[in-house]
């Protein structure tokens, strides 16, 4: 019989001991922290919906008042988004590339919905909007209502995901070369030419990023949407108060299950824009 000495079994033991050494704090640290805020509760939520038979969860994530609130949750959402893409990127343009007076306050005043309690800004836009504030009383002659309305909720929407857009896109902006814009205007390219062929493509994959974050807070939106919207149902009804009022009939199941279609829904929507972020960056690299 062999007897394998201590130093090769050390020897043995080595690429092993070696392999652990390299799995660092950090890897341990950000997957327990990881399970713990995202994996456990997301887990929990679909272990409380499996409770629902099949038939009984079918007919609460296709009952008419839950696919009416889908329709405005995300078509408004994604439309708030888009539309903050636009404006976004034209207001980190302005922040970046122009000097101005008050060009500091402009730019702390673009973070403000960031710090902003929810349920203030709705107060806040709710009283703005209304038919006798400021904004609301020169849209009422012109028969435009907005407060209490889904126009509302697309307003409110605008107003709490326009940071994410401007602060995603503004320092990939402050990051580009003038050389390049100059090089294209030396080759006869006009401002609008440059601006599409040349700044546009490699800025586009970070647009879609910010407006990703963009709908993805626009969906989840609660507190200011619940104030400017009078939340009828089949009108200006969104997925988080609906699933905010299951709650307080003690429905927890029942709301679980318009939480996960929320949840799906939105995953596919964010995978679609990842995608769309990955061609984007394939087809600049060409």
């Amino acid at each position: 019989m062999t007897t394998v000495s201590p130093s090769v079994e050390v020897e043995r033991k080595t690429p092993f001991l070696k392999r652990l050494e390299r799995v660092s704090w950090t890897w341990v640290v950000t997957i327990v922290y990881l399970t713990v805020m995202l994996l456990i509760p997301i887990t929990a939520m679909f272990l409380k919906a499996g409770t629902e038979p099949p038939s009984r969860f079918w007919a609460i994530a296709t009952s008419d008042i839950a696919l009416a609130t889908y329709n405005v949750t995300f078509f408004t959402a994604i439309f708030a988004a888009l539309l903050n893409g636009v404006f976004g990127t034209l207001i980190a343009w302005v922040l970046v590339r122009y000097d101005f007076p008050f060009k500091r306050l402009i730019d702390a005043t673009v973070d403000l919905p960031f710090a902003l309690p929810t349920s203030v800004a709705g107060l806040t836009l709710a009283t703005v909007y209304s038919d006798n504030g400021w904004i609301g009383s020169l849209l009422a002659p012109l028969g435009i209502k907005v407060a209490f309305t889904r126009t509302g909720v697309a307003v409110a929407m605008i107003f709490i995901s326009l940071p994410f857009i401007v602060r995603t896109v503004q320092p990939v902006l402050q990051e580009m070369e003038h050389e390049i814009e100059e090089a294209s205007w030396c080759l006869g390219a006009s401002q609008w030419q440059t601006f599409w062929k040349v700044i546009l493509p490699p800025l586009f994959p970070t647009i879609l990023t910010g407006v990703a974050l963009g709908f993805s807070r626009a969906v989840g939106e609660y507190g200011s949407t619940v104030i400017i919207s009078s939340n009828t149902p089949y009108q200006d009804l969104i997925a988080p108060v609906l699933i905010f009022q299951r709650l307080e009939q003690y429905d927890y199941s029942g709301a679980t299950v318009i939480g996960i279609v929320l949840l799906s829904i939105s995953l596919v929507l964010l995978l679609a824009i990842n995608f769309l972020q990955a061609w984007a960056r394939r087809y600049d690299s060409r």
